[in-house]
């Protein structure tokens, strides 16, 4: 039988909060990126900033940084708002190529995943 809590459809999450663990918003989910090649998730996305969706920079974190919170239905980010607002980011008109090694790295070094 499989365990409900650890099998879920991405469309589940895709809208749920991230929340640090002080408890304060950091946006919420947009996007699930996998990696084809390992059969992994790679990366969430996540919205953050701006007001009613514009003005929103996107984020992308590595999946092994985040944590679900299936009681709370929402996502944890062990990051502060302020190193949040300094994380490499993109705008949803301009995303960047996942595939990229020395986006990867800079990814995963600031989110301290390696």
């Amino acid at each position: 039988m499989v365990n409900a809590s650890t099998h879920l459809s991405a469309s589940t999450l895709i809208g749920d909060t991230i929340e640090n663990l002080q408890g304060e918003s950091l946006g919420d989910l947009k996007e699930i990126m996998l990696d084809t090649s390992r059969g992994t998730i790679a990366y969430g996305v996540l919205s953050f900033g701006g007001v009613f969706g514009l003005g929103d920079k996107l984020f992308a974190v590595p999946w092994d940084a985040l944590t679900i919170d299936h009681e709370g239905h929402k996502l944890i980010l062990d990051v502060s708002k302020e190193r949040l607002k300094d994380a490499p980011g993109f705008d949803k008109d301009h995303w960047p190529n996942f595939a990229d090694t020395a986006f990867a790295e800079q990814v995963s070094t600031y989110y301290a995943r390696h």
